[in-house]
């Protein structure tokens, strides 16, 4: 059965990233337990961020990552240990958000550090989820003249 939790929980952080960056909140909110932990350490927003609760996780990423925020978040190099019904795991990740709003261009990679449970209904959640940045960058995209955004699926269509 160990093979099956490991993609189990692999298809879950992806989901995870994916439900992230095509905003579907109600999606999102379901790859975490009720009573997870979100410790994020990102520099463009200050001080690291903390959460306690589904619901408090969900509430940040709708209120902070609307449409003028487009995300992409890449994971990939999973350690993955299972033991029972309870899990850890390890991913590299890549992330570009691009706040057009306020012009700015950040990138980062990082490691995240979660903790798994498989729940009553037999789902895997993420019952704790962090991260820890190798780095972080921002520019203004005034201060690249060519660049342009060419596609936006978060954009209000223009006529």
């Amino acid at each position: 059965m160990e093979l099956a939790d490991l993609e189990a929980i692999r298809q879950l952080k992806y989901r995870y990233f994916k439900t992230l960056d095509l905003k579907r909140w109600d999606e999102f909110a379901d790859t975490l337990t009720e009573d997870a932990l979100g410790r994020y350490g990102t520099h463009a927003m200050g001080e690291p961020l903390v959460f306690d609760g589904r619901a408090a996780i969900t509430d940040f990423m709708r209120g902070n990552l609307g449409p003028a925020i487009v995300t992409v978040h890449i994971a990939h190099h999973p350690e993955i240990a299972v033991e029972g019904d309870s899990a850890t795991g390890s991913w590299a990740f890549e992330d570009t958000v691009i706040a057009t709003e306020y012009g700015v261009l950040i990138r980062g990679a990082g490691y995240y550090s979660d903790r798994y449970r498989r729940e009553a209904d037999g789902a895997w959640r993420i019952a704790e989820t962090g991260y820890r940045r190798i780095y972080e960058s921002s520019q203004a995209l005034s201060d690249t003249p060519s660049y342009r955004l060419l596609s936006n699926m978060w954009a209000t269509p223009t006529s």
